[in-house]
């Protein structure tokens, strides 16, 4: 199956159109650097917190690099959920120069 993936540079479109972004890393990797507006469901926890991801539009899924998400995705593909990953991950993103936001904050 086929999962679909999204460049950092179209995340920031859609996260300035309102689309949501879950990030799938442990709590201590989202407290060291994450996107703004990220939600923390950590990947061991995607089971038990299907419901976190439906929703009438894609949710776009982000760990460090972009594996984890993936493994994510194909998941939540199995459940019927439309879930894009970003390539690249967290990683990719503070690369690209564009702000994050770090602390338990």
């Amino acid at each position: 199956m086929a999962i679909s993936e999204i460049t950092v540079d179209d995340l920031d479109e859609r996260l300035a159109e309102g689309a949501r972004l879950i990030d799938v890393r442990q709590p201590y990797e989202f407290e060291e650097a994450r996107v703004a507006g990220a939600v923390l469901v950590p990947m061991a926890t995607v089971p038990d917190n299907v419901e976190a991801f439906r929703g009438d539009d894609p949710v776009y899924v982000i760990c460090k690099t972009g594996n984890r998400s993936l493994r994510v995705c194909e998941f939540l593909a199995a459940q019927g959920i439309e879930a894009v990953n970003v390539a690249g991950g967290t990683l990719a993103w503070m690369r690209s120069g564009r702000d994050y936001l770090s602390g338990s904050s």
